[in-house]
């Protein structure tokens, strides 16, 4: 629908791994490109008009942001220069959430092909390419659903893997597209909207510049840990056992509607989830919070827009029959609560401690609320401003 534009050189840059890994990225990447539905049409002149529109927001978006959140760069960077702003159609997101799902996997991969031979081996074609064909069969369903999304962990072309500097904010002009024409909102109001969320996440890994690096940590663990279930020392039987009870459980969510993809996990993995879902509920409410706080000075109809946002929102998470399973299934439910808790607890500790005492969850991974903490603002500054 959008022309490919700068995100599609990068997203094809490989980043090189020392084993071959569960996935061939090469191959996911194309399938998620070509699984992707086409995007609204549109005359030429008004898809310019969109891709211009988004571009231009993206500056006084983080500007905006800035201003509302009092976040400045650890590095002292102004707020417009925190992210490189990459206006993309759904195949150019499936492709960069390739690279980007590469980059957060190689930790996960020098783990399963260790020297000592103490882990797996590495994986056969065969199997590498069923994994990507599962990559991309997620990523083409989730391409029409992203507005935008800032990525903090795939570096630019030839710059190392976890190296400092910007992250990318990519917004997909054709979900906007679609969903300023859903809604009946005013597009220069709603592209704004959408790229203060995302600039405010620029923002919060660009003041903790550490917030990269704890997360994929803790990812990696928890991939290292179900990785080792099926592949590690419990032999052929403990391996079927193991993958009996993944699916099983898998087969639950499918029939019935009271079940979670959690269920697949042990209580430790259950734990790091909870861990990094407490974070992901902080920098998402966060966004939230933000992008509604800039006012209609700044978005005249931003009230209108958060009502038929939530509205939808609403609607979306009441519908039953295969969308509600594959909702499940891809944590799209999970994502909804931690937007809803997070801004609850945003807004409950700014009132306490105010914009500045907020800003300390920034300063040090033991300031990042636990999971109790998210539904319990005021155990959070207790425990941390006493």
């Amino acid at each position: 629908m959008v022309p490919r534009v700068t995100v599609s050189r990068m997203s094809a840059t490989r980043t090189t791994t020392s084993a071959p890994g569960p996935v061939d990225w090469d191959a996911a990447a194309r399938l998620a490109a070509r699984a992707v539905r086409p995007g609204p049409r549109a005359p030429r002149a008004e898809l310019e008009d969109l891709v211009a529109g988004l571009r231009a927001a993206a500056g006084p978006a983080a500007e905006h942001a800035a201003r509302v959140t009092r976040l400045e760069a650890a590095d002292g960077r102004p707020a417009a220069d925190v992210s490189r702003v990459l206006v993309v159609d759904r195949a150019g997101w499936a492709r960069a959430n390739v690279r980007m799902f590469e980059v957060m996997a190689t930790p996960l991969v020098d783990a399963l092909a260790r020297p000592d031979g103490s882990g797996a081996r590495g994986s056969s074609a065969v199997g590498r390419l069923a994994g990507a064909a599962q990559v991309g069969a997620v990523l083409g369903v989730l391409a029409g659903k992203v507005l935008g999304q800032f990525d903090p962990y795939t570096p630019r072309a030839g710059a190392p893997a976890g190296g400092p500097g910007e992250g990318r904010l990519l917004l997909v002009a054709p979900n906007v597209l679609h969903l300023e024409r859903t809604l009946r909102v005013e597009p220069a109001d709603f592209r704004l909207w959408v790229a203060l969320h995302e600039q405010t996440h620029a923002l919060q890994f660009a003041a903790a510049p550490w917030l990269a690096d704890h997360l994929r940590e803790r990812s990696a663990a928890l991939l290292g840990d179900v990785a080792g279930q099926v592949t590690g020392h419990a032999g052929d039987e403990g391996r079927e056992e193991t993958l009996s009870r993944m699916l099983s459980a898998l087969g639950r969510v499918l029939t019935d509607d009271d079940a979670s993809i959690l269920d697949v996990l042990t209580p430790e993995q259950r734990q790091v989830v909870d861990e990094v879902g407490a974070v992901m509920s902080l920098l998402e409410g966060h966004a939230d919070v933000a992008m509604d706080a800039v006012g209609r000075s700044v978005v005249p109809s931003v009230n209108e827009i958060r009502r038929k946002f939530e509205a939808r929102r609403d609607a979306q998470s009441r519908v039953r029959g295969l969308e509600s399973v594959l909702r499940r299934l891809l944590g799209m439910d999970a994502k909804l609560a931690q937007y809803r808790d997070g801004a609850v607890f945003v807004r409950a500790v700014r009132s306490r401690v105010g914009v500045t005492g907020f800003n300390a969850v920034f300063a040090d991974p033991a300031h990042l609320p636990t999971a109790a903490e998210i539904a319990d603002p005021g155990a959070w500054v207790r425990r941390v401003h006493g």
